[in-house]
Parts: structure tokens; sequence; C-alpha cells
């Protein structure tokens, strides 16, 4: 029996109308991305989190800086939007160019107004127990695991893939809810022997195909955050037959990117509340 998916969109838009109701209460919320240079896959990802932060009433700002723009230059642009009481929430979009340090970048956004929870505060709350804004992709996993009556206490949960946006803070947030979690990477031995224990197993390492259908276990549960763009179109990191194994599975699309965008608005609120001093930020 194939396994039931687990589509993102449903849950998404039930999330995102809830944002622009909290949007229309709270009157103005100021969202800036900034972009440096072309990169094609960027630009998709801008222009999709613009649409929907548009969608919900966000005052969104779509800042663009050439491929030659200084590191020096850009901090001086992020420092300005630090600044700004007019700027709730920043989102640098990854990659940056090669000659910019993107580690000095993160660190340089005001915690408070980090939408993508990657500031080395932010990650620190997260690993603590108190998290404050936290990745919107794995926050994302999470609503989606509870929205299908995922049972994690106890759980055997594996994370394949050791990522800062994705894997580490991942595994923080399963640790939370008391799962037992085991993170395997690419040099993970005997991947199977981990995949094939798990009763969720989570994967986000980047590589198409990475986890064959032999490798999930009967009646699991799969979380496939790949996106790889291949000859055949966009495919995740699980091979879709695992659909004939798996209880649950996310689908590639439709699975855990209309959540990441709906989750980054949650966050975006919440930067707002910080600033508005609605909700104090622990960092």
């Amino acid at each position: 029996m194939a396994a039931t998916l687990m589509r993102g969109k449903p849950l998404a838009d039930r999330i995102r109308a809830r944002v622009a109701d909290e949007v229309a209460a709270i009157g103005h919320i100021g969202l800036v991305t900034v972009l440096v240079g072309d990169d094609p896959a960027s630009e998709v990802y801008i222009r999709l989190k613009h649409k929907a932060a548009t969608e919900a009433g966000f005052e969104a700002v779509d800042l663009r800086l050439s491929a030659e723009t200084t590191e020096e230059a850009l901090l001086t642009r992020v420092a300005e939007l630090n600044a700004s009481d007019d700027v709730d929430a920043i989102l640098v979009q990854l990659p940056l160019p090669g000659h910019i340090d993107e580690e000095k970048v993160i660190r340089a956004v005001t915690p408070a107004k980090d939408v993508d929870g990657f500031h080395p505060l932010n990650a620190g709350e997260l690993y603590l127990g108190r998290p404050a804004l936290v990745p919107a992709t794995p926050r994302g996993v999470m609503a989606l695991l509870e929205k299908h009556g995922v049972h994690l206490e106890g759980a055997p949960a594996v994370m394949v893939g050791r990522s800062d946006i994705v894997g580490k803070p991942m595994a923080h947030l399963l640790l939370q809810a008391n799962a037992t979690v085991t993170i395997c990477h690419s040099r993970t031995r005997n991947l199977a022997e981990h995949t094939l224990a798990a009763e969720v197993l989570i994967v986000a390492a980047g590589r198409a195909g990475l986890v064959s259908a032999e490798m999930v276990r009967e009646g699991g549960i799969v979380v496939d955050v790949g996106m790889n763009r291949t000859d055949d179109g966009l495919v995740g990191d699980v091979d879709p037959a695992a659909l004939e194994r798996a209880s649950l599975m996310t689908p590639v699309p439709g699975g855990v990117g209309p959540m990441t965008i709906a989750c980054l608005l949650e966050n975006a609120v919440r930067c707002a509340r910080y600033r508005r001093k609605e909700l104090d930020y622990p960092g």
C-alpha cells in the first residue's frame, strides 16, 4: 500500500492566512530581502518569498545588489537596515558571491531581525532549548509532522544532513520533542543501517536519490527536504519508489517547500513583535 502524501500546501495556506490576520492587526511589518548577484535559483526563491509576503500584507522590499558589491558595502547596507525603524525583518539570500564572507554577514544582522534564524545567537538559543527565531524549513517540517499526528516522543529519528540551515536545527527540534535522534552525513558508514532503523527519516543532503527505496523502513515516515534540479526535473534526495514502503512521505515538489515560505512569514511576524517589545527577545 502506497504512503499517504504529506502535502505542504494545505497547511501552508492556513498558516499564511493566520499570518495575514496578524499583519493586519499589527498594521505594518517591514521585510527586506537582500540579493547580491544574479544566481538563478536565488532569483526564484526571492520571487516566491516576495509574492507570499506581499499577499500577506507585508511591506516587502526587494533590495538587489550587483555581484561586484564589496563585503564592506554589503555590511554597510545591513547596518542601515538594522538601524531602520521601518524594517522589522532582514533576509540576506544565500549563497553570497565568493569574495564575501557569509559568516561575517550573518553575524552582522541584528539577531531579533534575523528572519532566517541563522545568527549564532538564534542558533545558540535553539541549542539551549529556548528557541527564538528558528530556520523556517525545520519549523515547517515539525509543523507537518504534528499535523499528521506523528508521535515523536521516544521515536528513533534519523536526520541525514548536517547543514546549519536544516540538519543541525532539525536535530535540535527533534531532540526537544523527545525523539531519539541520530545525525548522518556524507561520511557516515553504512548509511542504510541507520536509515532502516528510523521510524522518522528526514533527508536534507542535497544529493538526488541518495536514499533508495530499500533504505527506508517498512511503514516509516519520510520527509524529503531535497530539491535537486536534474534533466528529469525537480527531484528530492529520496527515491520516489520509497512511497511503496513508507506510511507517510512528503512529495517533491509540493511537500516541505510551501511550509518553508509560510514559516518564514511567521518568523517575520515574530521579528515585528520583538521590535515592538510585544515579545522579549531572549538574546
